[in-house]
């Protein structure tokens, strides 16, 4: 099981009383911490302000972010867990992607969602919409995507957006395309699609007891497609509030990989205050059995 941390960027309120050079410059640190800790991958929320309340603070935006972290790291993979997909037109996003994949030399991977913050929806002025046109909406992203990233022009019309003979160049390094993975767990629609469309099925604080008749059913929704089970791995976001209050993060993280989970995704909160309890994780990590690379000076 590899082990991707969440990038402090003020959503949870981290940064609160902080200001934008000092809060910059501790995201910087962290990531490049997380790849000389031999952490497999760096992510960010694509949030625009804090949770559980708005507060006025600090919340980097992801993808500015992200792309300056692709320019500052040399190995870890790189990602948004998830992209909201009502935020960015999807060809738009499609060329984002591309772009930011040079960029890091072909270590970007795609986190799509279908959005769920109904406040800030709103207070960023786009409309929410229901629950069926939100997955609507990332039905015909995936779709879009996946032909931007492929050679030639793209064309595509969806129900809630299309593509006529769009040109992505450059195209992604990483090839056949950057790795996508669908989050959410929604298990009639969301993982349809992702057994459809995906390389990797996210999870959201699903508790580890519960993921052996998860398995079963994702299972189910790859049959429907006549597509091995194997070939699309699992991981886990384990949001912080969990991580905090386990007893034993060794023991939380080793029950993740006993029960078949490729990898987990977590926000080491503290890291923000204190980029040595990055250090005190790793220790965890090794404790559960985790894959890490060597520790890198």
């Amino acid at each position: 099981m590899r082990v991707g941390i969440i990038v402090p960027q003020g959503w949870t309120g981290e940064y609160q009383g902080v200001s934008p050079g000092q809060a910059w410059a501790r995201t910087l640190e962290v990531a490049q911490r997380v790849e000389s800790l031999g952490f497999e991958s760096a992510w960010l929320f694509d949030h625009f302000h804090t949770t559980p309340e708005p507060l006025d603070t600090i919340t980097f935006e992801a993808y500015t972010t992200l792309t300056a972290l692709a320019a500052l790291t040399k190995r870890i993979r790189l990602g948004h867990i998830v992209t909201c997909v009502a935020y960015r037109n999807p060809a738009l996003l499609g060329k984002m992607l591309s772009t930011m994949d040079v960029i890091s030399g072909g270590r970007i991977e795609v986190g799509l969602g279908a959005g769920w913050k109904r406040e800030e929806f709103e207070a960023y002025g786009y409309e929410f919409p229901s629950t069926h046109d939100r997955l609507g909406r990332l039905r015909d992203t995936l779709e879009i995507l996946t032909k931007m990233f492929e050679s030639g022009r793209a064309t595509h019309q969806g129900d809630y957006a299309g593509i006529a003979g769009a040109i992505n160049e450059p195209k992604p390094l990483h090839q056949p395309r950057p790795p996508i993975m669908v989050g959410g767990n929604g298990r009639e629609v969301t993982w349809r699609l992702a057994a459809r469309f995906a390389d990797e099925l996210n999870l959201d604080a699903t508790p580890s007891d519960e993921l052996p008749e998860a398995l079963e059913v994702l299972g189910a929704r790859c049959a429907e497609v006549e597509r091995d089970p194997a070939s699309l791995p699992v991981s886990v976001h384990i949001w912080w509030e969990q991580l905090d209050a386990a007893g034993s993060r060794a023991e939380l993280l080793a029950a993740y990989r006993e029960a078949g989970v490729s990898r987990v995704m977590t926000l080491v909160r503290a890291a923000a205050r204190d980029p040595d309890e990055l250090d005190r994780f790793r220790e965890d990590c090794v404790a559960a059995g985790a894959e890490l690379e060597p520790v890198s000076a």
